[in-house]
């Protein structure tokens, strides 16, 4: 059966035109005429049988339809554009190894240690892409995620890799040369946020003793990265968790002013989906990983146990 599939030169004229709002800056783009994009998009239209563009005199804009299309259409050119590019540059079958990762565990802990991998296994690529919540592996190209939440996720193995120690960390200068603080001189200080995270300082005074702490009030930051520079700007004090700011920590950059841990009751996990168990490439990075998360978690209990 053929597939209603039009042409992808048609396509991409679509998106160009759609992206720039104009024929002439999409011909520009695509080293064409503007009355070959033109050509190309009443070609379109005419196959969709929909209008996509409105055009009034010398202007064109994005009908309803247009505008979802548009959309649809970008994502699909950009994932085989993807898809063609690591084609190109690995034409090994199975050694690209294809991850969904959490941004900031990503930049903070995984990247900082793929050095390691590399040298151990130079015949496998990894590409990294942020996702942030579940999805379903049969409809992306995925071979594993990284996950922070429950370990359930269905149709796929999940692994636990580690757990969540919170501890504050600020600028050495807002302890005004102290080494450490009391909680109840923390709570006079301005507190920073992640945003998805909202109980995390009131849950941590809890721990530290002082209950009915009002908490909520100081900036909020949609992810730990931010948070992580706003503490290194002196802008407060911000709960972390521990592994995102181990560098800082060791260089003296920022510090833990008390010694209180928030665990979390969630935890990281490695996730892949069962049909992946014979992928000799994600088995060897399964291994790799795991070996790190138990260097990580033993690493983590001695410094619970000095602290």
């Amino acid at each position: 059966m053929r597939r209603k599939i039009p042409g992808t030169d048609l396509l991409v004229a679509f998106e160009t035109a759609a992206r720039h709002q104009s024929f002439t800056r999409a011909a520009e783009e695509l080293s064409l005429t503007q009355s070959a994009v033109c050509r190309k998009i009443s070609a379109l239209e005419d196959y969709l049988g929909v209008q996509l563009f409105n055009r009034v005199k010398k202007r064109v804009s994005l009908s309803g339809a247009g505008q979802i299309y548009a959309r649809q259409i970008r994502e699909n050119l950009k994932r085989i554009e993807h898809d063609t590019l690591s084609l190109m540059a690995h034409r090994s079958a199975g050694r690209v190894l294809e991850l969904a990762v959490i941004p900031t565990f990503a930049t903070r802990w995984l990247i900082p240690r793929l050095a390691d991998f590399q040298l151990h296994h130079p015949e496998i690529t990894l590409d990294l892409t942020t996702r942030n919540e579940p999805f379903m592996f049969i409809d992306t190209p995925f071979d594993a995620a990284i996950h922070f939440g429950d370990p359930v996720w269905p149709g796929a193995i999940t692994e636990y890799l580690f757990g969540e120690e919170m501890v504050p960390v600020c600028k050495p200068s807002l302890l005004d040369g102290r080494l450490s603080v009391e909680p109840s001189e923390l709570e006079q200080m301005p507190l920073l946020h992640q945003s998805s995270r909202p109980d995390a300082w009131r849950e941590w005074f809890e721990v530290a003793g002082l209950a009915n702490v009002n908490a909520m009030g100081g900036s909020r930051y949609e992810v730990f990265a931010m948070l992580v520079e706003a503490a290194k700007a002196g802008l407060g004090v911000a709960l972390m968790p521990r592994f995102f700011v181990l560098s800082e920590i060791a260089s003296g950059e920022l510090v833990v002013p008390c010694p209180y841990v928030l665990h979390n009751q969630r935890s990281y996990y490695l996730v892949y989906p069962e049909d992946k168990l014979e992928s000799e490439s994600l088995q060897a990075f399964c291994g790799w990983l795991r070996t790190q998360a138990r260097i990580y978690r033993e690493t983590e209990t001695e410094i619970e146990a000095v602290a």
